[in-house]
């Protein structure tokens, strides 16, 4: 969303929030419960860089363009925008038609506290944001090179106090008050996905300036929702309300013929949000989840590991008990990888191939598969997921298969024979106990050739800092699809995006830095998945990182809520979302 950096195992702490499964329910309000795993770092959509800010984000903010939520596969359809844009025919000049009447939401940065309306000027003040120096935004890499004259500005003011926002940039323009227009340095097939993700969404000048370094904490934006007193604080409870300014916005009317089946056209041309509320409750361990749902607090979850085998009845689907209070399943493969991520900066990692290709084999996937997945992923090869073009079908990695007795010999040709010489290595991971467990399983492996782990505890966004600031050696990590595409993938390893930008881990690597580059311009094409195949296997076999899954979501929701899909791309889905409130009364009698 948007770039999402996911935990590779679960995340922390623990509460029951205190709404009771007897309390009257308000027949005139449609409410949304449910339930993230992660804190995030506030409201700002330049550093929307992990899939629990971006869908925070997502519910205030609007970009461009949006994915049609109800087409598969994914389909970018108008959203800010009021038609797909005008392309030139050499596909370096996009040009936009914006909505007219859309205004942000009212705040006290507008005159008399109304908030305006939108205008072109308003994405190319908010694609400069994301490219000003002072900023650092986690979102650079995204346009990093591509739109005409943005990186000289932005070097320009790499040395400066504050870079000048009235100057002109060749590559992104107001033709006038409602048309923009974009020129791109090369060919960039995936530059309309990119004006669906949250880093390009529109912000409004005043608001920055009111609130200056506070700005992440008073979101203003057109999207469906506010928050609730205008303020992000952080706490385990964030609570948005419908926008009463928001534009004449529907709930589709075409929809792919899966979901024309399963009737999710029902609400087909009701304006949107269907939801008068969504409360957001940050529980961040398993179990309070899982007890929550069943009881009726929480809509939908993912069913957590240690309450699947009693959930899911292995060929029959959903146990009997969850079917007879109405309760729906769905399976879902996630566009996804897990990792452990080396840090390429630390000399430890950054030239000696064979301690990454040994530690790779000391490490047991399937017995991690095993036990946090409940046997439900797929074994990473590499990078790139199935369902996207450039995964190998049946290619094996032979550095992805755990064999100790290869793992040993290989740690001796790296020059540690039993791990003698060898430094200890500092492993961080978030302070929840799914997330120590996974640790302790990767731990165990390593003592079994000789390296000794140690492991650091940290909260997200600790973690998340050590990260952008290379003050770290080794991590588990997950990275889910911004956009279905495996350029998405493959980007997490070329070098111009190294940290903070996408590529954490600073893997550089000429070769495949040059076939990046090459197939990046491409367009979807024979030539272009041959390629991808052709990078996809060849940084599997240097281990760049420790490959871990491609996960599988299996998600439940209640009876009661309508036109919840299962998506690798969520944000802005709220809106979408229908609470029946009389089955919902009903079905509460049965908890």
């Amino acid at each position: 969303m948007k770039q999402k950096m996911l935990l590779i195992i679960g995340l922390t702490a623990s509460f029951l929030f205190s709404v009771g499964c007897t309390k009257k329910i308000d027949m005139n309000s449609k409410v949304l419960n449910m339930a993230v795993t992660a804190k995030v770092k506030g409201m700002d959509p330049i550093y929307a860089n992990d899939r629990y800010s971006s869908n925070e984000v997502a519910r205030i903010y609007e970009g461009l363009l949006e994915y049609h939520y109800l087409k598969r596969p994914f389909t970018l359809t108008p959203n800010l925008a009021e038609a797909m844009p005008v392309v030139s025919k050499d596909g370096l000049t996009y040009t936009f038609k914006i909505k007219k009447g859309v205004v942000f939401q009212d705040d006290e940065a507008f005159p008399n506290g109304k908030g305006r309306e939108l205008v072109a000027s308003d994405f190319v003040y908010s694609i400069m944001r994301l490219a000003d120096p002072k900023l650092q935004s986690l979102g650079w890499w995204l346009l990093d090179g591509k739109i005409k004259g943005l990186n000289d500005w932005r070097k320009k003011y790499s040395d400066k106090k504050a870079a000048n926002y009235a100057d002109i940039i060749e590559g992104i323009k107001a033709l006038n008050s409602h048309t923009i227009e974009f020129k791109l340095t090369k060919p960039f097939p995936q530059f309309l996905y990119a004006l669906a993700m949250p880093f390009t969404f529109a912000v409004a000048k005043e608001v920055v300036a009111k609130y200056k370094q506070e700005f992440l904490n008073h979101p203003v934006g057109t999207g469906p929702f506010v928050i609730k007193d205008g303020k992000f604080r952080q706490s385990n409870k964030i609570t948005y309300f419908k926008n009463p300014t928001f534009r004449h916005k529907t709930f589709p009317t075409t929809a792919s013929v899966d979901f024309v089946k399963k009737g999710f056209l029902a609400d087909a041309g009701k304006k949107l949000p269907l939801l008068d509320k969504v409360v957001v409750n940050i529980i961040e361990e398993s179990q309070p989840r899982w007890l929550n749902f069943n009881r009726g607090k929480l809509d939908y979850i993912v069913i957590p590991k240690d309450n699947f085998d009693s959930a899911i009845v292995p060929g029959k689907g959903l146990a009997d008990e969850l079917k007879k209070k109405g309760i729906v399943l769905e399976v879902v493969p996630s566009l996804d990888v897990t990792y452990i991520g080396f840090n390429h900066d630390h000399k430890l990692f950054s030239s000696n191939i064979k301690l990454r290709q040994a530690m790779s084999l000391a490490y047991d996937v399937d017995e991690s598969n095993k036990l946090f997945y409940n046997n439900q992923g797929i074994p990473a090869q590499s990078v790139v997921p199935p369902g996207i073009a450039g995964n190998i079908k049946g290619w094996e990695n032979p550095y992805a298969k755990y064999d100790v007795e290869k793992a040993k010999q290989t740690l001796a040709e790296a020059g540690y024979p039993e791990g003698k010489g060898l430094p200890e290595i500092t492993y961080d991971i978030t302070a929840t106990s799914s997330a120590r467990q996974g640790a302790e399983l990767f731990k165990k492996k390593m003592k079994a050739i000789g390296v000794k782990i140690v492991i650091k505890q940290n909260t997200w966004p600790e973690l998340q800092k050590k990260l952008t600031t290379r003050n770290i050696m080794m991590w588990g990590m997950a990275w889910g699809a911004d956009y279905p595409d495996a350029e998405n993938f493959l980007q997490l390893l070329y070098c111009p995006n190294k940290a903070p930008g996408a590529n954490g881990s600073d893997f550089c690597d000429p070769k495949f830095d040059a076939m990046f580059v090459y197939a990046s311009r491409l367009q979807d094409s024979p030539e272009r998945t041959a390629k991808y195949e052709e990078m996809n296997k060849y940084v599997g076999e240097i281990v760049p990182w420790i490959y871990g899954l491609h996960r599988t979501n299996y998600t439940i929701a209640q009876s009661w809520l309508r036109n919840y899909i299962s998506s690798d791309f969520e944000a802005g889905q709220a809106q979408y979302l229908n609470v029946n409130l009389k089955m919902k009364v009903k079905t509460l009698e049965q908890f």
